[in-house]
This record gives C-alpha cells, structure tokens and sequence, in this order.
C-alpha cells in the first residue's frame, strides 16, 4: 500500500485573542526586546495546549505531531475538546497553515468540518453541489454523474433549488455530507458535525464511510466522541492530548488510552467547565453522580437499580427537551441508552426552567460485573443536541448481587447485559 498521508514534526501556534500575526503593542515589545539583547518575547513558546489551565495567550494547538496513513485506511483521531483534532484536519484540508513541519497528501481531499463549510449561503442546494465539485476540480460532466445520487443519499430533495440559508442546520449536514462522500476524491475527512444529525442518518453515513474506505479505497479521517462509531469504522486511530500525539496503533487500544485519560467528575460530582464533548451554550449538565441510600458511590451491586442525580443550568426556558443517559462498557461500545422521551412506552419532553434544574433517574440495572461510563445529554426533539459529556462518571457494577456474600455472580465475560430466562429441560419420552 502507498502512503495516502505524511505529516512530519507538525505545529500550530496561535495567539489567543488576536488575529493574523500581532498587534502594534506586541511589534514594539519585539523591537525593545532586541533593541536590548534579550531574547524574542513571541518566539518561544513553552505552553502546552490544556483549555482548562489559564497561563499566557501563546499556546501550541499543536506541537511536534508525526504520522504516517496508507491508503484505504480509516483512521479514528480521537481527543478531548481541545486537543487540537479540529486543527489538524484543517491543516490537512489546507483550510489553514502549519507554523511549522509539513505534510504530504497522496489524491485530492474532501473535508466536512464545520456546519456550512464550502457552502455559499445565497446558492441553492444544487448550484453547492455543482461548486463544490468544479472546486475540487471535477468537470460539469461528471458532477452531472452523480448529481442524483447525491441529492438521493442526502434526503433533501424537495429543497434542493431553495438557497441552502434557509436550511436548517440538520440540512446542512445532510448535503454537505452527501456532496464530500460522493465527488471524485481519494481523501475524506470528516469532523464531529455528524453530532447534528439524527441517529438514522449518522448510522447512514457511518455505513457510506466504510464502503468508500473498504470498496473504493478511499483514504478515511474521522473525528468522533463516539467510541462505538469509531471503532465500527476505524481500524487505526490517533490519540491527541493538549495538542501533542499521545499514542498512534490499533483502535481498540486507542480508545482504551483515551477512556482512562479523559475528564470525570469530582468528589461532589460536579462535571469541570470546558468538559462538554458538544455545547450551544443554551443548556449544561453541572452535576452528575451516582447515588444510594448510604451516600454517594461509583459502584453498585449486581441488579441494583443505577439512581442517578443530576443538574442542569440553563440560561433560557426549554419547552421540550429530550434528557438522556448513556452507558458505555469499557471498549467504547454504547450498551444502554434512556431519555424521558420514551419513559414507560410514552413520549414525554421535559420542560427546562431557566437556572438550575434537578433531575433523578433511576435505571434498571441488567449490566454484567464491570466497569463502565456514563454520559448526559440535553436534546431538542428535533434532533438538535444542546450538550452532552462524553463519559464523565465512571462506575463499577459489582459481582455480588444485593451486597449478599452467598449469592455470588459467576461472571462467564460473555455478552454486556444479564437477562432473566426460564428453563425447562424434559427427559426423551
């Protein structure tokens, strides 16, 4: 296999708060720096990039980051917010520049990064389409090609001549996402605006990701919170942290790295500012812990019933509001999913007042004996996700049902979840 992307000693270097390369104040205390010997105040940078430590306004995004993808694969960069994923595939979509190092592409790329990216607002769906394609440089001919296969995969038909600055954000990432699949390109990239989109149609493009990366070679870059789907379509990941690499290798290994490196809450389960994986800043979880009638813990016996409470702080009145949980297993893999959407077979939003809200759970409990992870999500019932924390708690399910020493829980680590069964076996008559 030939080497479909080459990225040698990679780094970013921004200024916060300021745009282009400094300000007049910050050229005369460069020019009195020298003027008395001393060493260039902006040229070394020694700040790591960790959003949550307040230190100088010059950090690395991104420093010093090595790799190699051959063609075909699909590559799973996974990190925390912050960690400088976002940055690098802008690098790699040469949307911006590195500071310094530099990289080598193998086939033009086609990126989907951020909600409207590539699109001009006035255009219609399908003058996009058309401009997308000419800037990639593919002829009328062949986006003439594939024009019906794209406005079919993208669900948006009936507004296709309708200019795309009416569409909804949902919209957006449908086309956009359908027109960087399916235009002539040997590299896709793809950031976490997926996170917009319903769970029909994610499942719809994960599914389209692996047919160009296995069936038409296409070299695949996605950015993903979500272990599962990462580890359904990857088979190599990236690990980044504060803007450095972390660890490169197999995809299950990566994302172990990553779940025993990632934020949790503390000891009063407040969740830490700058830890939402996805935040509008409408709505946020403050607080998330597992509770019990002896206190707060982060394990529970076998069959015990999971109580949860939670907070949230909001800065508007939300009418309708779809809460979740989710519960990951170690791997990454999703294992149970509740919302007060689907409580007792009924649809049922919630209503969230503006300032604090307090919410308790309680969960069946029908895990096996294991570790796991939970992770809270505000939605609207359209889809739209106002925040969710990406495995904020961890938790232990124990192998002792009800704290009861004789009535031991032979674990056999088959399956994820433990189920109630009836037996009957008869002799041959």
């Amino acid at each position: 296999m030939s080497i479909a992307i080459k990225v040698e000693q990679l780094s970013k270097i921004y200024r916060l708060g300021e745009f282009g390369t400094g300000t007049l104040s910050y050229d005369l205390q460069r020019w009195f720096a020298r003027m008395r010997g001393k060493e260039d105040p902006y040229l070394t940078i020694g700040e790591i990039n960790d959003r949550m430590v307040k230190g100088s306004d010059v950090v690395y995004s991104l420093l010093d980051i090595n790799f190699e993808i051959e063609q075909g694969d699909a590559v799973g960069i996974i990190g925390r917010n912050g960690a400088g994923k976002s940055t690098l595939l802008k690098i790699l979509s040469r949307i911006t520049s590195p500071t310094a190092g530099r990289i080598h592409l193998r086939g033009r790329v086609a990126s989907l990064l951020e909600v409207g990216t590539g699109f001009h607002p006035e255009l219609t769906g399908k003058e996009n389409i058309y401009l997308n394609g000419a800037i990639m440089g593919m002829r009328k001919r062949e986006i003439d090609g594939r024009l019906d296969e794209i406005i079919d995969f993208s669900g948006v038909e009936r507004y296709i001549d309708t200019p795309v600055k009416r569409y909804s954000s949902g919209m957006y990432v449908r086309l956009a996402f359908a027109v960087a699949a399916h235009l002539e390109s040997e590299i896709l990239i793809v950031d976490e605006v997926l996170a917009v989109g319903d769970s029909e149609f994610q499942k719809k493009c994960l599914g389209k990701m692996g047919e160009v990366s296995k069936g038409e070679g296409k070299t695949v870059l996605f950015v993903s919170h979500n272990m599962a789907a990462i580890k359904s379509l990857c088979s190599s990941g990236i690990y980044l942290q504060n803007g450095a690499l972390n660890k490169t290798g197999e995809i299950t290994e990566i994302i172990k790295s990553y779940l025993n490196n990632t934020i949790k809450t503390d000891n009063e389960g407040l969740i830490p500012e700058g830890s939402s994986t996805y935040y509008t800043g409408v709505a946020r979880y403050k607080k998330l812990k597992i509770i019990n009638h002896s206190g707060d813990r982060t394990s529970l016996y076998y069959r015990a019933p999971i109580k949860i409470y939670a907070e949230i702080e909001s800065k508007e009145e939300i009418e309708d509001a779809v809460l979740d949980l989710r519960i990951s297993n170690r791997e990454g893999f999703q294992v149970v999913h509740c919302s007060n959407i689907y409580e007792n077979g009924k649809e049922k939003e919630a209503a969230i007042h503006k300032g604090i809200n307090k919410i308790e759970v309680v969960i069946e409990n029908l895990l096996q004996p294991g570790s796991y992870s939970l992770t809270p999500g505000i939605h609207l019932k359209d889809g739209l996700s106002l925040d969710y924390v990406e495995n904020i708690l961890d938790f232990e399910v124990l192998k002792i049902a009800d704290g009861n020493e004789q009535d031991l829980v032979y674990n056999w680590d088959m399956g994820i979840i433990r189920l109630n069964s009836d037996w009957k076996v008869y002799g041959q008559q």
